[in-house]
């Protein structure tokens, strides 16, 4: 009972998480425990971490600079690849975002999901906040899966898995994303690394890891 209920919590503060982006969310307490912003088992370097964050926000700032209020666009940023979600109003918008993110400093790819399409309504909205906390807490849930090493983001029931993960982590995220409810579609934007790769990360200290 109390580990379904820590589960449920977990699931909701994800949830509340993502309705305001994962980059601004504040630490979450589940069962007495601090998740600080998921540094401690992340697999990019605590400088890649502030970075991909800084990413995020300067191309928010760009994107407003150039369309204003006429794009509704979500930044997704891992080990410096921006995944663009959202809506735009026409292909010209959507081209110009996605000129506008890749020449923010450092970013080294730019993956432009954006629709051209009204923007949702506040319903789909919070839909997709609550199936992203859904995926997540499922994640959490798995025991031969490390959560942390996702990021994960939902539009329109179009779920995206983003992380550095072995083929077997990928194919194994994907089947618990394909059975969460509300899940429409996956897309994959995962750097896949070997078995031997991630062992060399598990076992490398935290104090030798550089940026």
């Amino acid at each position: 009972m109390k580990f379904a209920t820590q589960k449920l919590v977990t699931m909701l503060a994800l949830s509340a998480c993502v309705g305001v982006g994962l980059g601004a969310c504040a630490p979450i307490m589940v069962g007495g425990a601090v998740m600080s912003s998921l540094v401690a088992t992340d697999r990019r370097t605590a400088g890649t971490q502030l970075e991909d964050e800084g990413i995020e926000l300067r191309a928010a700032s760009g994107v407003r600079a150039n369309l204003g209020d006429r794009a509704r666009v979500n930044f997704t940023s891992y080990n410096r690849q921006v995944l663009l979600t959202g809506e735009v109003a026409n292909a010209q918008d959507k081209q110009l975002v996605e000129q506008v993110v890749s020449r923010v400093e450092n970013v080294r790819a730019v993956v432009n999901e954006l629709g051209i399409q009204d923007s949702p309504s506040f319903t789909q909205r919070s839909s997709d906040a609550l199936v992203t906390g859904m995926v997540k807490a499922n994640m959490v849930d798995a025991k031969d899966l490390f959560a942390n090493s996702f990021k994960v983001t939902t539009e329109r029931g179009i779920t995206y898995l983003m992380g550095r993960v072995t083929q077997r982590e990928a194919n194994r995220a994907t089947d618990i994303a394909r059975g969460t409810k509300g899940v429409q579609k996956v897309v994959r934007v995962l750097e896949i690394i070997s078995e031997e790769e991630l062992q060399g990360m598990q076992s490398k200290p935290a104090s030798a890891e550089a940026k």
